[in-house]
């Protein structure tokens, strides 16, 4: 079959690999760096031809769920997120496993060594061994292409979902791809869905886990026969050290060696681990370097395969970094080749933080909020996960808290519970939709003592303009919550309003019950974008 050379990031890769794969749809909650696959499928002509269904979903959990839906009737679906995501789906996650699959299901996520817009490093092949199911992790954008048909096809053989593991350097990079010019159909297995397989009642689910466990020794030899696990050895004596080199940080170590690498190198990117693969590295060696980005997975793993006198090194031994992102360099240095010279930083470079944009809503919202909240010195104001956490900074520096998506709902209310007056709560339209709606009703419920701000510019602002799934929704679903009518209010957040809006925000302190405000304005990037098309239109 001919191929035809793209220029792709990691992600585009991805997307189009699952699309000549035949999925029927792909489900997903837009999540920095995991973003872009959803979007190439959302825009793609032969995805469009063929009816993909590439909606945004309201959180990950229920793009998971809505993927095994599709598993369910027999067709493929490919499921997107970036690495905190694996715990909002986590319970429909590991249980699919248990499920078993019909079409296949291969999970995205997209984990974000050095936090570069995150709140963890957290490391999602935990979560493949954890449910006990294949991992992938391609080292190059090749691969993640190429992966694709391979996972859809592994997970239908083995009856499990997949995952595939990519990290922030490979979903945002570029490189040269070969695709087929000829894409798959969109695949239907044709098999008939076992009930007692998907009703997780004790008696079927303790059948299924034992299925599980039996599949276990055969994912293991795919492990070892597979070409994406490749062990390449020096001819004659045993090598001052060895390589194991874990998706893309094979890239990075071929890359200090364009000539070959002189040691023994196992290039892992499926797992389970290949134990035999990896005990007849540690015969070749006298030590072995993990080089793997993220957690130490493979590294800590190692002490339970090889003797406990054989000499692992990695990120716990401190030869590369225990935190951050590899990069060529910090494995140039772990594989002891000495580095080029490197300057510093200009002194006179002032340093740019990220901030609001000029004419945001937000800001308006942030004015006023720390207007009214001079007046309470105990005010605590709780924030939550999109571009308004932003306002945590110069210059409005407003909030007092963010730790996860709909958080700032439950802390303000757990605040509230423990007597702090006034317990503000600042969360965004999708991320209200996402995880934000459960917290308000808890509140409801016991009557808490609470202000809740729904900051609505009618996107899904911080990852680039998606849909948010509650717009034109939020005083309804408030309303159905149990929020008082009286105490749902709408402004609009702009200077000229000010007075309107902080008198609004006091009158809804002092009330002493659960009451929210949405300030709705639309986000002035989605606003530039759309004037700027109907000029277009027009010309």
């Amino acid at each position: 079959m001919e191929n035809n050379k793209l220029l792709l990031l990691g992600d585009q890769a991805i997307a189009l690999g699952a699309i000549h794969a035949g999925i029927s749809g792909v489900y997903a909650y837009p999540g920095t760096p995991s973003t872009e696959i959803t979007e190439y499928i959302q825009e793609s002509p032969l995805a469009k031809e063929r009816g993909v269904h590439s909606r945004w979903c309201t959180n990950e959990k229920t793009a998971m769920e809505a993927a095994l839906g599709v598993s369910y009737v027999g067709k493929r679906a490919l499921v997107c997120m970036k690495h905190v995501g694996m715990n909002v789906c986590a319970d429909a996650f590991v249980n699919s496993a248990i499920t078993g699959v019909n079409g296949g299901i291969v999970v995205v996520a997209a984990d974000d060594p050095s936090m570069h817009s995150s709140q963890n490093e957290q490391d999602s092949r935990f979560y493949g061994k954890f449910a006990m199911i294949p991992i992938l992790e391609p080292s190059s954008q090749q691969e993640a292409y190429d992966m694709m048909g391979y996972a859809f096809e592994l997970s239908e053989s083995k009856k499990l979902p997949v995952l595939m593991r990519i990290v922030t350097r490979l979903a945002h990079s570029r490189a040269a791809v070969a695709v087929r010019n000829a894409a798959n159909e969109t695949a239907c297995t044709g098999r008939a869905s076992v009930p007692t397989d998907w009703i997780l009642l004790p008696a079927n689910a303790r059948q299924r886990y034992k299925e599980v466990i039996k599949v276990q020794p055969e994912l293991i030899k795919l492990a070892e026969e597979t070409s994406y696990n490749a062990l390449s050895v020096t001819a004659g004596g045993t090598a001052e050290k060895g390589i194991i080199a874990c998706g893309i940080g094979y890239n990075y170590v071929m890359e200090n060696y364009p000539d070959g690498c002189p040691y023994p190198l196992l290039k892992i990117a499926q797992y389970p681990l290949p134990a035999e693969k990896i005990t007849r590295l540690a015969h070749t060696c006298k030590e072995i370097l993990v080089v793997e980005d993220g957690q130490p997975f493979v590294e800590e793993q190692l002490k339970g395969v090889l003797p406990s006198t054989y000499i692992v090194k990695g990120r716990l031994s401190g030869e590369l970094p225990r935190t951050g992102e590899l990069n060529p360099d910090n494995v140039k240095a772990a594989l002891g080749i000495a580095g080029a010279q490197v300057y510093a930083a200009a002194q006179n470079v002032v340093p740019r933080p990220p901030a609001l944009c000029n004419g945001c809503g937000h800001r308006d919202v942030y004015d006023a909020l720390n207007r009214v909240a001079a007046g309470y010195p105990d005010a605590k104001i709780f924030g939550d996960i999109g571009c308004y956490t932003l306002g945590a900074l110069p210059p409005f520096r407003a909030l007092d808290s963010c730790v996860d998506m709909g958080a700032s709902i439950t802390m303000a209310k757990g605040a509230a519970d423990a007597g702090l007056f006034p317990a503000i709560a600042v969360i965004g339209d999708s991320t209200f939709t996402h995880s934000g709606m459960t917290g308000l009703l808890d509140a409801v419920n016991d009557q808490s003592n609470i202000t809740v701000i729904i900051s609505d510019n009618l996107t899904t602002a911080m990852t680039g303009g998606q849909d948010s799934a509650g717009t034109n929704k939020f005083e309804a679903i408030c309303l159905g919550l149990g929020v008082e009518p009286e105490h749902v209010r709408v402004v609009v957040p702009l200077p000229k309003n000010m007075e309107e809006i902080t008198r609004i925000i006091r009158e809804e302190i002092e009330y002493k019950g659960v009451s929210v405000i949405i300030p709705r304005r639309e986000c002035m990037q989605t606003l530039n974008r759309k004037l700027k098309q109907k000029r277009a239109e027009k010309k």
